[in-house]
Formats: C-alpha cells, sequence, structure tokens
C-alpha cells in the first residue's frame, strides 16, 4: 500500500502543482483559465499562502506529488477574515483513489487552529465530480451565479458550497 504523506508546499513544488493545475485546463469541468499558467506566473500566489494563516499542502507518496489543497482568503476584507475558499487538484495519475477526499478532510480538521469558521467552494455547476466530494463532507449550496463563464462557447453556472467549521 501507497505512503501518503500532507505537508506543507515547498516552493520547490510549484512546478508539480502547476503542472496538476494545467492537467485539469483541457477538461473544462474544474478551472475558468482557458490556457496553461507557469510556475513563474503562479509565484505571487504562492507566496500568498502561509502556514500558520492561509496554507498550501500538498499531498506526497514517494516522490510523487498525488494531489494538493489550499485555502484563501475570501473577498480580501477583514470582516471576512474567518472564510476561507477552499481549492483541491488531483494529479491525474491519481484520480480515483481517494486523494480529493483526504485532502478535503485534512483542511476542514486544520481549519479551527488556523481561525476558519466558514469554508467556501466555487464550483462549476457540470463539474458533479467536485460538488459530489464536498456535499460528502457536509459542503451545502449556498449561492448560484448562471451562466457567468464561457467555456468554448458554452455558458456555465457557478455553483457556490459552504460550510461552518466547529472547533
Amino acid at each position: 500500500m501507497e505512503q501518503y504523506i500532507i505537508d506543507f508546499a515547498r516552493l520547490e513544488d510549484l512546478p508539480a502543482i502547476v503542472d496538476i493545475y494545467n492537467s485539469t485546463i483541457p477538461g473544462r469541468m474544474v478551472t475558468a483559465d482557458l490556457e496553461p499558467v507557469t510556475a513563474e506566473s503562479r509565484r505571487p500566489w504562492f507566496e500568498q499562502h502561509h502556514p500558520e494563516r492561509r496554507p498550501l499542502w500538498v499531498m506526497r507518496t514517494g516522490d510523487d506529488i498525488a494531489g494538493w489543497a489550499s485555502l484563501q482568503s475570501f473577498y480580501g476584507r477583514p470582516a471576512y477574515n474567518g472564510t476561507v475558499e477552499i481549492s483541491i487538484y488531483v494529479s491525474e495519475a491519481f484520480r480515483g483513489a481517494g486523494i480529493g477526499g483526504r485532502l478535503v478532510q485534512h483542511a476542514l480538521q486544520e481549519c479551527p487552529g488556523l481561525g476558519v469558521q466558514t469554508v467556501l467552494g466555487f464550483v462549476f455547476g457540470h463539474n458533479e465530480p467536485s460538488l459530489g466530494l464536498l456535499r460528502k463532507f457536509g459542503f451545502e449550496q449556498w449561492g448560484l451565479y448562471p451562466a457567468v463563464a464561457v467555456l468554448d462557447g458554452i455558458e456555465r453556472d457557478l455553483v457556490i458550497v459552504g460550510q461552518r467549521v466547529e472547533d
């Protein structure tokens, strides 16, 4: 059985994090980016994550990164400091192996220690696998932005799911 370890991302992990992210772009289900991004272009995003406040975790197995999860500030105003947006991305080679669930569970367990009371997810309405994963962990639909994204000429809804985190 493979050993999986979740720890904080390091700068040297950024190329693998970006590769995983970029692998989701062609499917048009996970991200609103339409073209691949570079590690250099994602460095400011990486540097906004801090283990003590807004972590970026990677799940490692041997020398591979199987997936990653991040908590990002919501809306950037002080009154929202207890609210974060969660993002989960899994390497193509590890999809269907429960990596996403392990990352969501880990993030939710860490939230109280980070001062987080509310976790939001922003998911395309046609991304049933991600919506199902978050529902499995208690997320409920809190909002809907109909037809706000256009992917390859098709209008797509954005579903906002949320969950309050208990101490």
